[in-house]
């Protein structure tokens, strides 16, 4: 049953559950808000068990990879320096994209995917990241935060939609850069330093509310690293010129930032379906971690670590990212029967024998991309336009629109 709220828009009873302003039901009459019929460990359970094994060798082979397609990018830069017009913007895309593929692995990193030693995990971690002015543990220990609590409205972390109040709080200006592109694709730097509207503190800061207090030297370890990649950079543009580091490594940490924002966005938001967000009583680790979406990046899938395999690596951030398409290839298959129709279905197979469906339409099999996953781009466009608050009220939201921002007259 549907009642108005006291703001005019809608709200859906179902069971005692208020679920504000936007849900909808696909084409097979599927509510994407539902409990799923599944448990997590029904899901880790089908996982086959060597896609959890960490090969610390073959980690450090990924590294080992990048970076020598990182140095070789910069020495043909210097060698071809002179031809401007023809060679930087070829290179500045190619190395902003390696940048991303160095953030992934430090990402591991953190996650502890990427060996069985911390210690060896704290290291890497640490040269990864600050090489592109990432503050490791500070991000480390946020993004832990996003991921206990991925699809929660007030405890998630990373592109959290913004309560309706808030949002109305907010100043044009703030708005303006927020929902603007290209503007929100640069915000990285920014959210390192202030979070996200409506949140408070930075990944610099040891006394910042996103740490406890045992976490602090963590913090203060990581902000040292960062800061001598700040001064090693200094001396750089001493040593060449700061013409020539801004077109090595200047452009290319823009490219960088650009990915990750674009790419972190597209996980949780812009699918063609709106997807629910959750608060009180209504949020689980799982029913958060489905409304994450897998993206499909073409050519670009390997070289940045197979990072749109999304779904999977959110309910199970352990498993190394080189087992992610095998996990997820385990558990959704395509059958054929039902009259001959192919239909792929998630399955778990129970004692019984009998084929049970496990994630079924939970999960979103990703658009399939050309070479370059110029696709991706509506989908972007789209959700940036149009996915800009969710109401101060209900345990199930979903995205609104403020007509004023996008121009749209009032009724």
């Amino acid at each position: 049953m549907a009642i108005p709220s006291a703001n005019g828009r809608k709200i859906q009873e179902d069971e005692g559950v208020a679920i504000v302003n936007g849900g909808e039901e696909d084409d097979m009459g599927f509510d994407p808000s539902a409990p799923p019929p599944f448990r997590v460990a029904e899901i880790r359970a089908a996982i086959p068990k060597h896609c959890w094994v960490k090969n610390s060798w073959r980690s450090l082979a990924y590294v080992l990879r990048d970076i020598l397609v990182i140095s070789s990018l910069v020495a043909l830069a210097v060698y071809l320096k002179n031809f401007t017009l023809v060679f930087w913007p070829l290179y500045w895309v190619a190395q902003g994209t390696m940048f991303w593929a160095l953030f992934v692995l430090g990402h591991d990193c953190g996650h502890g995917s990427f060996s069985n030693s911390s210690t060896l995990n704290n290291i890497v971690g640490h040269f990864l990241h600050s090489s592109i002015l990432v503050p490791y543990h500070g991000w480390r220990i946020s993004h832990r935060t996003h991921h206990q609590n991925h699809g929660h409205v007030e405890n998630d972390e990373s592109w959290v939609p913004i309560p309706e109040k808030t949002y109305k709080g907010l100043d044009a200006k703030t708005k303006f850069f927020r929902f603007k592109i290209p503007f929100p694709m640069f915000a990285y730097p920014l959210y390192l330093m202030k979070r996200s509207p409506g949140k408070s503190g930075s990944h610099f800061n040891p006394y910042s509310e996103l740490f406890s207090p045992d976490e602090r030297h963590y913090i203060v370890t990581s902000t040292i690293c960062w800061g001598v990649m700040v001064v090693l950079l200094f001396y750089l543009a001493n040593l060449v010129g700061p013409l020539l580091l801004f077109n090595l490594y200047g452009i290319p940490y823009l490219i960088f930032i650009a990915w990750l924002d674009i790419v972190t966005y597209l996980h949780h938001h812009g699918y063609e379906q709106k997807l629910p967000w959750y608060r009180g009583k209504e949020w689980s680790y799982l029913r958060g971690g489905l409304t994450t979406v897998d993206r499909d990046y073409g050519l670009l899938n390997n070289i940045h670590h197979d990072i749109g395999t999304h779904v999977i690596h959110h309910l199970f951030p352990q498993i190394p990212h080189y087992h992610l398409i095998e996990a997820v290839s385990i558990i959704c298959v395509t059958y054929t029967y039902f009259y001959g129709v192919d239909v792929t279905v998630c399955v778990w197979v129970v004692q019984t024998k009998a084929a049970k469906p496990v994630l079924g339409k939970y999960y979103r099999e990703p658009k399939k991309s050309g070479l370059i996953p110029v696709h991706l781009i509506n989908n972007l466009t789209r959700s940036i336009r149009q996915d800009h608050f969710v109401s101060d009220v209900g345990d199930i939201v979903y995205y609104q629109t403020d007509d004023d921002m996008i121009g749209k007259k009032r009724q």
